[in-house]
């Protein structure tokens, strides 16, 4: 049974969107995705996880490109692999003519707008995507996260809703590709907190309930923590009839990636089976480590075994309400740990580190975890004082 038979869920009046030889909507299966965590310019490696993802039943798998290195790659790439490709453009909008006549899907992030051509109107930017994925008969995806929402919208709100600038981003950007009479494109709404991307998807589709979206926990962390906060999102929305196609994002080993597309379908068939587990508030008095998934991004593969030290060594703070954030790039790293009480996000040789919003330096690797815990030690006698 797949969650569209299963009784009492109605899925959303959601309008069809052609992804490659897959289809996403109301009418059609919940589709699974992954992204590559390999570099995307280390071809046979890369050629073999999305292979790996394929046979493990991936829909559509991303891969990010950020230079023209990159997109050559990847259209080497397209060449020797089967399934839907969707590109990720992270920060170089520009680069959407070079590659789409060889992916399905291209997905930008509102605020990475603002990256190049700082000057021109995001406006623009979007109207010259649209014609790009027209020409080559591609889909979009406007993926809208908590960690780099477009800064002008963000600036029109209170600093600690978080939740508001990322719909009034996505419902804009939905205006002007409607606007323009380009219907081919889904929404996703990404938060590293289950509650908030339960509410924020939620309050989208009572606005938009014709715009597909796809959902996710963003830096969910390590199993098997990290697929029990997506389950929580994915069933409070999916049961509700919210979401057409998910991504489980796992901190795990390059070889290990597939785990993200069996999570996600084992997800779905409990949902269809009626294991559906009684959620209530996510914020518990408890250690709460969010780590983002492995991907192309990062430029030290020792972020992996980095975000398992701090797992391991934080043990002993379990039953404090503190959150902590291992972050593997620069892209989403500064923006994605303000929220946290304690950040750290990788660079090729440095770990930055972070107290909320307050910058403590970069540390070298091996030197990180010392630093951490006595942080993590003076905010525990700090929130025991109180």
């Amino acid at each position: 049974m797949s969650v569209q038979e299963k009784p009492g869920i109605v899925r959303n009046p959601t309008r069809t969107v052609s992804i490659g030889n897959t289809a996403i909507g109301s009418q059609h299966p919940i589709a699974v995705q992954s992204m590559t965590a390999t570099r995307t310019q280390d071809i046979d490696a890369t050629v073999r996880q999305i292979q790996d993802l394929v046979a493990a039943g991936a829909d559509v798998v991303r891969v990010a490109i950020d230079s023209q290195k990159d997109a050559e790659a990847l259209m080497e790439i397209r060449k020797q692999v089967t399934g839907n490709l969707s590109v990720d453009l992270q920060e170089n909008y520009r680069l959407a003519e070079v590659i789409a006549p060889y992916v399905d899907k291209i997905r930008y992030n509102p605020g990475h707008l603002y990256h190049h051509e700082k000057t021109r109107p995001w406006q623009d930017k979007v109207r010259y995507l649209v014609q790009v994925a027209r020409d080559n008969d591609c889909a979009m995806r406007v993926g809208v996260n908590c960690g780099s929402v477009d800064p002008d919208v963000k600036s029109r709100f209170d600093e600690h809703d978080s939740i508001s600038p990322m719909l009034e981003s996505a419902w804009e950007h939905c205006n002007v590709l409607d606007d323009m009479g380009f219907h081919r494109y889904c929404v996703s709404l990404k938060d590293s907190d289950p509650s908030k991307v339960v509410e924020v998807n939620r309050r989208f589709a009572e606005k938009r309930p014709d715009v597909p979206l796809h959902l996710g926990v963003t830096e969910a962390g390590m199993p098997p923590d990290g697929i029990i906060k997506t389950r929580i999102a994915f069933e409070q929305l999916i049961s509700r009839g919210i979401g057409d196609t998910i991504r489980v994002s796992l901190t795990v080993p390059n070889n290990r990636k597939s785990e993200e597309i069996s999570a996600g379908r084992a997800i779905l068939d409990d949902i269809a089976a009626g294991r559906v587990r009684s959620v209530v508030d996510y914020g518990l008095s408890t250690l709460n480590i969010i780590s983002c998934p492995s991907c192309s991004r990062v430029e030290n593969e020792a972020f992996v075994e980095l975000a398992e030290q701090v797992r391991d060594m934080t043990r002993y703070a379990l039953d404090h309400r503190i959150t902590i954030a291992v972050m593997g790039c620069r892209v989403n790293g500064p923006g994605e740990t303000d929220d946290a009480d304690l950040g750290l996000w990788c660079g090729p040789t440095h770990v930055n580190f972070k107290r909320g919003k307050e910058t403590l330096g970069a540390f070298p690797y091996d030197a990180i975890l010392p630093r951490l815990k006595a942080e993590l030690d003076d905010l525990i006698d700090r929130k025991s004082a109180t």
